[in-house]
């Protein structure tokens, strides 16, 4: 791989040696923690990503990068412990190259640095879902607490009651 690539972009290559059903990218700015999966980055930039390519790289912009991207990928057949997942972050001048999370998805990385040290442990005691199993085993939702506790990634406001009106027919008579 290329150093010194154009550092108003981070380039990102993918190389798959297993198949994958599902793979996407996403750059993070908000956070649902009520959700989990794709849906815990509540306002995220989602590049497109071809699963089905064995080799591909992104060029993803460094103007007002988000606060951190995620890379997950899920095989064909599913087996969890094999789900691909790789954070990064910019950081001018830095590559980096290795496996995602686990064999079978490797990443390289130029104008980014990849983000270690999360997962179940990074979710709080008291974290209302904590006990969901959903919650608690989802790797997304583990590094969007580590992003909530250490880097200050705001939340959205989630209201519970909220409902999109169609029409007048649908407005409170008063």
């Amino acid at each position: 791989m290329e150093s010194g690539a154009d550092p108003q972009r981070v380039r990102t290559e993918i190389e798959a040696r297993s198949s994958y059903r599902i793979m996407w990218l996403a750059g993070i700015r908000e956070l649902d923690l009520t959700q989990h999966c794709l849906k815990t980055f509540a306002d995220c930039d989602k590049p497109w990503i071809d699963r089905r390519k064995q080799h591909q790289t992104l060029w993803l912009p460094a103007t007002n990068p988000p606060a951190a991207w995620y890379l997950c990928a899920l095989p064909f057949p599913w087996d969890w412990p094999r789900n691909a997942h790789l954070a990064f972050e910019y950081a001018p001048g830095e590559t980096w190259e290795g496996d995602a999370m686990v064999p079978g998805l490797t990443v390289r990385l130029a104008n980014a640095r990849p983000i270690f040290g999360w997962g179940e442990q990074s979710i709080p005691a008291d974290a209302p879902l904590r006990q969901s199993r959903l919650h608690r085993t989802c790797r997304n939702w583990q590094f969007a607490w580590w992003l909530r506790t250490h880097r200050g990634v705001p939340e959205v406001e989630v209201v519970a009651d909220e409902q999109p009106l169609l029409g007048s027919e649908q407005l409170p008579l008063m």
